[in-house]
């Protein structure tokens, strides 16, 4: 609580940063009139709004549109290119596929199906819960999955402890009628004891509220192990989160000429395997703080399934059991989604000719991973939902009325994903969001500004690049906490980038820590949507996350990112793109 002197100012907090923060500002530009002056005006004003929410984040994205022009930084036109390029594009046709995916409840089957072959011991519950919910999040929103697997997890808790319940209770009943037996048949023999017991009430079993204790702590466990799977997993594709296509966009608009050097498959190359490290010492660390390493009670080793686990297997089981067989929209959804990732994966291999060189004359050149993204997006607004069906044209063979019904019913049915949902379902506010970046980071290199803070850290160049890269991945890690990580990413990711010039390093060297660990937001509630979701259930409080937080992305960065003159042929990341130290492409 503030002290009561200060609550009245509390009230004008928002009136004062969105007024003042111009204000105190303005001396920045007057004082010093160049394009870097007013373009870091502009830039700073959008830090306090992003970091404070003194407005939404989507509105404040479209201040470039209006001030840059004004100041003279950039021309309308340029600006508002920023806004729907081709990273922009490719997140919004990720976006429609996903909504497909939840649309028709196919990632439910998925979970429950994974969940039910894994078993329902308590360390592979908790492992089962994190593999799904890490393998959705790379498809479909963190939010959108948490927002699905909560519910579950809640479901067979709560049957869990039901079951529990009821066997605790047949037992004390049994065990109270044993006790009045023995009471009974013991007074006969020797009366001075009755005072000892009456009522034939037995004392509690103090070991009731040990396993409360463990049953609450079990539950915080399987709670915080979905947000932090959601996070976690996000970062394995590069359509997963924000600050995935943050990264993707910077590096189109500062470096033009990489040849797409972060795409889809790169991308995963990369992230993949540094996901599954992040995901198991998540597991491991979520396991010794909340269900200890007893492995014969967490694994089950050598044990049958109590009736805790058999209820939890009866829910999966009941909850798969409401959805069905496969339905024919289902089936065309799994098929426009696992095509969608081939088409990812074999555009641009980059050991062999993807399909994009061998089928189209320079399509290397002209196509990105935003063609195939929008191809499989415009197809699920044809393909449909219900099986066609083939009427015979011989009235004599059938029924004449059932005839005439079926020839007024259009041969194909609604579509799979209709504009009504995409709309509703759609988070227009990221894809604002990702644009204001983009058009502060054109911005910042066409006014001069990012060479200036480049020259600027010049003296950074004394310090190794693994302390620099460890050291502002912390900066990350705990300013994500408090903001957006879209917008976290968008503002730290160009400095990064003029730093990493300044220095002589890769730029990835940086930017990739940089935009991972801006997604591995666990300490707070308000850090990130699905911390939100799972702390609104009600088990955990914001101390509980604290212990759990694992800050730091251990990165495996594959290739060379050291400075060296001429970079070695065969690194996968720098071997193409041309920097201004090198003079050329590498390789």
């Amino acid at each position: 609580m503030a002290p009561t002197c200060l609550r009245p100012l509390l009230r004008y907090r928002s009136f004062a940063i969105l007024f003042l923060t111009p204000l105190l500002l303005l001396p920045l530009p007057v004082a010093v009139p160049t394009p870097e002056a007013k373009c870091a005006y502009i830039i700073i004003i959008m830090a306090v709004y992003w970091c404070t929410e003194v407005i939404p984040l989507a509105v404040t994205s479209l201040m470039p549109v209006v001030f840059f022009p004004l100041l003279g930084v950039q021309s309308s036109k340029s600006v508002c290119l920023q806004y729907l390029n081709d990273t922009n594009m490719l997140f919004v046709g990720g976006l429609i596929v996903a909504i497909s995916v939840e649309q028709w409840n196919l990632h439910k089957r998925i979970a429950l199906r994974v969940l039910l072959i894994l078993g329902v011991k308590p360390a592979l519950l908790m492992l089962g819960f994190m593999i799904v919910t890490a393998f959705l999040s790379m498809w479909i929103s963190n939010t959108a999955t948490t927002a699905m697997m909560v519910p579950i997890v809640q479901a067979v808790l709560d049957q869990m402890d039901n079951t529990e319940y009821d066997v605790t209770m047949m037992e004390q009943a049994t065990g109270q009628t044993n006790t009045v037996i023995e009471l009974e048949e013991k007074n006969a023999s020797d009366p001075t004891s009755v005072h000892v017991i009456s009522n034939g009430q037995v004392p509690d079993d103090p070991r009731s509220s040990e396993e409360k204790k463990m049953r609450k702590r079990i539950c915080k466990g399987m709670t915080l192990c979905v947000c932090y799977a959601a996070s976690i997993g996000g970062t394995a594709t590069l359509t997963g989160t924000g600050p995935n296509m943050v990264l993707k966009g910077q590096m189109n608009q500062l470096y033009p000429n990489n040849n797409d050097i972060v795409n889809f498959a790169s991308w995963f190359g990369f992230a993949f395997p540094n996901m599954i490290l992040m995901l198991v010492l998540a597991w491991l660390w979520l396991q010794c703080s909340f269900m200890g390493l007893n492995f014969k009670k967490s694994w089950g080793c050598g044990t049958e399934r109590t009736a805790k686990e058999k209820a939890a297997y009866n829910v999966l089981k009941a909850e798969m059991k409401k959805l069905g067989p496969i339905s024919y929209a289902e089936f065309n959804v799994l098929l426009m989604f696992v095509l969608l990732v081939l088409l990812w994966f074999s555009r641009h291999p980059g050991f062999v000719k993807g399909w994009a060189t061998r089928l189209f004359p320079e399509g290397e050149k002209y196509i990105t991973d935003s063609a195939p993204a929008v191809f499989i997006a415009l197809l699920l607004f044809i393909l449909p939902a219900n099986k066609p069906k083939f009427i015979g044209w011989n009235p004599s063979l059938s029924d004449p009325e059932q005839t005439e019904e079926d020839i007024k019913k259009p041969f194909l049915s609604a579509p799979l994903l209709d504009w009504n949902v995409v709309q509703r379902k759609m988070p227009w506010s990221i894809v604002l969001l990702l644009g204001g970046g983009f058009a502060l980071a054109d911005a910042s290199a066409n006014s001069g500004l990012s060479a200036w803070l480049g020259h600027q850290m010049t003296p950074l160049g004394s310090i190794p690049p693994w302390a620099i890269a460890t050291v502002l991945s912390l900066i990350i890690a705990v300013f994500t906490e408090c903001t957006s990580n879209v917008a976290t990413a968008t503002l730290f990711l160009p400095v990064f980038s003029s730093m990493a010039a300044s220095v002589k390093i890769h730029p990835l060297y940086v930017m990739l820590p940089g935009t991972l660990s801006a997604s591995f937001a666990f300490m707070l509630p308000v850090a990130t949507p699905p911390n939100a979701i799972v702390f609104s259930y009600g088990h955990i409080r914001v101390l509980d996350m604290v212990p759990g937080t694992i800050n730091f992305p251990l990165t495996v960065v594959p290739g060379c990112f050291q400075w060296h003159p001429v970079y070695p042929a065969g690194c996968m990341w720098c071997r193409l793109i041309p920097l201004p130290w090198n003079g050329g492409a590498c390789g």
